[in-house]
């Protein structure tokens, strides 16, 4: 299988290096490509810096996969899914994965994630998709268990090239040496950390992050997640509304 290995995070991010680690060992033929910069929230957007729609790529060598091509995009990871789908870092890629992102992507508001949006753009293309993401909490701390999340997402590689094309899964991995096998979660509506808008002055106002209070919804990624559970959501992309009344 030829895997593409992206993120929000930007192509400096040790999860990116640690997912693109576990795809080599998994057997799979290996191509990076991620944002130059950090993506982080803008969904299955297209935009690319440049000038009549060119779009900068840079080679890279990551010290963790030294023999693994890749490229740094100045370009948003919708855009670079796109972009590999129609060749532009080889041949276009069989598995599409998305991460290991820093922080959960739990609930509705994973339409405004830029990890699960390079899925979603993967998918109508063709490939089947995993986005990942490790739940790091919003305080400096010490560093990010990647190699746990990475451990529970290569238990669902074999899987995941089993389903149809077009599969998208969203994994969400608790920040913890160990974890166990992901549990089959639905959508919360919203998770335990949710973006706030705040009136700053007339002309402006401020994009911030709170923590919900209340009882997280049973059965669901967000609750599941906070009591230490891996969680797996299988997304559906754009599509039709069956409801003939509307």
């Amino acid at each position: 299988m030829r895997a593409l290995i992206t993120n929000d995070d930007g192509i400096g991010s040790p999860g990116l290096a640690a997912l693109a680690v576990g795809a080599v060992e998994h057997g799979w033929t290996v191509v990076i490509a991620a944002p130059a910069e950090e993506a982080s929230g803008t969904s299955a957007g297209l935009s690319g810096a440049g000038e009549e729609g060119k779009v900068a790529v840079e080679r890279r060598e990551l010290s963790d996969v030294p023999d693994v091509p890749a490229y740094a995009v100045a370009a948003h990871p919708g855009l670079i899914a796109l972009a590999a789908a129609q060749g532009a870092f080889g041949e276009p890629p069989d598995v599409v994965l998305s991460g290991v992102n820093r922080g959960a992507n739990v609930g509705r508001a994973v339409l405004h994630s830029g990890t699960v949006g390079a899925a979603l753009t993967a998918s109508i293309n063709g490939a089947r998709a995993l986005a990942v993401s490790l739940d790091v909490g919003l305080e400096p701390g010490p560093e990010p268990h990647w190699g746990t999340a990475v451990s529970v997402a290569a238990t669902l590689f074999d899987r995941l090239v089993e389903l149809p094309e077009g599969t998208v899964l969203n994994l969400n991995v608790p920040d913890r040496a160990e974890a166990g096998p992901p549990k089959r979660a639905a959508l919360a509506e919203f998770g335990a950390v949710r973006s706030h808008i705040r009136n700053d002055e007339s002309t402006a106002f401020v994009l911030t992050t709170v923590t919900v209070e209340g009882e997280l919804p049973p059965g669901s990624d967000a609750r599941l997640l906070a009591d230490g559970h891996p969680t797996v959501t299988a997304l559906r992309s754009i599509t039709e509304d069956p409801d003939p009344a509307l």
